[in-house]
C-alpha cells in the first residue's frame, strides 16, 4: 500500500523484486541504483545474514511525472531466494504496490521458478492480496547462458496471465530497466485508480 508523505509532497511506493535463489534479483538492483542519478536516489542498504541477503533502496523518478501535485517515489526491495527464508519474504510482501518475479532462464532452475512463483501467490494471499490484482511483471534473466530455454516455454510455464515480461540479462543492463518502467507504470495506473 502506498504511503503518502505530506511533508515533501511524495508517494511513496513499494516495489519487490521475487524470485528463486539466484535468479538475479539483486543484479537487477545493483544495475538500477548505479545507473540513477546520484541526486534522486537513496542509500543502497543491505540486511545480511550468514546465508541471505535483502536489498533494499528508494529513488525519485524524474520523468514520471506527479500524481495530485505529489512526486512518486519508488523503493526497491528483493527478497532473499531460499525456501528457508519464508518468514523474511513475507515481511518484505507487507504494504507492496507491485511485484517483479524474477525467473532463471536456465532449464535446471524451472522447478525452483515454479516453486518460486507458488511461494510468491501464497505469500502474498497471506497479507490479503492476490497475484493476479497486484501490479505485476515477469522477468525472464540469464538469457545470454548456453542452457537458456526458449520465451516461447518460460511464458506457457511462468505466466498464463500473460502479464507484461521481459527478457534480461542483469549484469549488462539487458531489459533491467524495461521492466522496472513497466511495473512502474502499472503501479501509477493502480494509483491513478485508487484516487
Amino acid at each position: 500500500m502506498s504511503f503518502i508523505n505530506y511533508s515533501s509532497r511524495e508517494i511513496n511506493c513499494k516495489i519487490v523484486y521475487y524470485g528463486p535463489g539466484l535468479c538475479g534479483k539483486t543484479t537487477n538492483l545493483q544495475y538500477v541504483y548505479a545507473k540513477t542519478n546520484p541526486d534522486a536516489k537513496g542509500k543502497m542498504i543491505s540486511l545480511a545474514t550468514e546465508t541471505e541477503r535483502t536489498l533494499f533502496f528508494d529513488f525519485l523518478p524524474l520523468s514520471l511525472g506527479e500524481i495530485r501535485g505529489f512526486k512518486t517515489r519508488f523503493h526497491l526491495y528483493t527478497v532473499p531466494g531460499q525456501v528457508f527464508y519464508d518468514a523474511s519474504r513475507k515481511l518484505i510482501l507487507k504494504g507492496v504496490d507491485g511485484v517483479v518475479f524474477v525467473a532463471d532462464s536456465q532449464m535446471e532452475r524451472m522447478e525452483a521458478n515454479l516453486e518460486s512463483l507458488e511461494n510468491l501467490r501464497v505469500n502474498l494471499a497471506e497479507q490479503g492480496y492476490d497475484l493476479d490484482k497486484v501490479p505485476y511483471v515477469v522477468q525472464y534473466n540469464k538469457r545470454d547462458l548456453p542452457s537458456a530455454i526458449g520465451v516461447d516455454e518460460l511464458h506457457r510455464a511462468l505466466n498464463p496471465k500473460n502479464v507484461p515480461e521481459f527478457p534480461a540479462v542483469a549484469p549488462t543492463g539487458v531489459g533491467v530497466f524495461d521492466t522496472l518502467k513497466s511495473i512502474a507504470k502499472l503501479v501509477l495506473t493502480e494509483l491513478k485508480k485508487a484516487g
